[in-house]
């Protein structure tokens, strides 16, 4: 059978021996730190794909990010924890941190897939990644092993060959990068992350003289 929401712009198909598989989501990303736009996205992408779980893994060297600037890992993993911890249904995934190296999509995709072969898995990404897919570390071999999720942002077009479910979520011009330029100008970032994230950030003297 095929399942078809309101808010997909290509079919699932189901296939009755897998109905009672485990559908879960993953958000990877940098999360430095962890802001209320990536929250909505899990959020929702769990909602209107009646998915049982979405992991948000944090990468611990990204390949297309200045590594420079990015905070150490345990650091971003706790931010993610306090950010989530009265959210059912929202996890932290830690297989990058505890593999180290720079994190490929496709390597991490075969380990989980590996460990897990009785869950499907729904990797999302933003609308201004969707573009970039061609360019993806084994980007044939991983569309084979996970379904797509394309979540829209603003300025980025919608348009790609390979298969992306899309998922409509409320639009937020909120980023890590803005969040760490507003504390470094002294400027609290109230409502852009969560209470406990800040509270965090400033205990710990995160991002003040970076």
């Amino acid at each position: 059978m095929e399942l078809l929401t309101p808010f997909t712009k290509v079919k699932i198909e189901v296939m009755p021996d897998n109905l009672n598989r485990r559908q879960v989501g993953i958000l990877g990303g940098n999360f430095n730190p962890i802001h209320q736009a990536h929250l909505v996205v899990a959020d929702q992408v769990k909602q209107q794909l009646g998915l049982d779980e979405v992991l948000l893994m944090p990468e611990y060297l990204p390949p297309h990010v200045d590594t420079k600037a990015t905070i150490p890992a345990f650091h971003r993993a706790k931010m993610i924890e306090l950010a989530i911890e009265d959210y059912p249904g929202l996890s932290l995934e830690t297989i990058e941190l505890k593999r180290q190296g720079v994190s490929f999509t496709y390597e991490t995709m075969k380990l989980l897939t590996d460990m897990h072969p009785d869950i499907d898995y729904y990797f999302i990404i933003g609308g201004d990644m969707v573009a970039y897919l061609p360019k993806w570390h084994q980007i044939d071999r991983l569309v084979e092993m996970c379904q797509f999720v394309g979540v829209e942002r603003p300025g980025f077009k919608i348009g790609t060959s390979y298969p992306v479910i899309w998922v409509d979520v409320p639009k937020q011009d909120i980023s890590s990068t803005k969040i760490r330029d507003l504390i470094r100008r002294g400027n609290v970032p109230n409502f852009l992350v969560p209470k406990k994230v800040l509270n965090y950030i400033y205990q710990q003297g995160l991002y003040i003289n970076v």
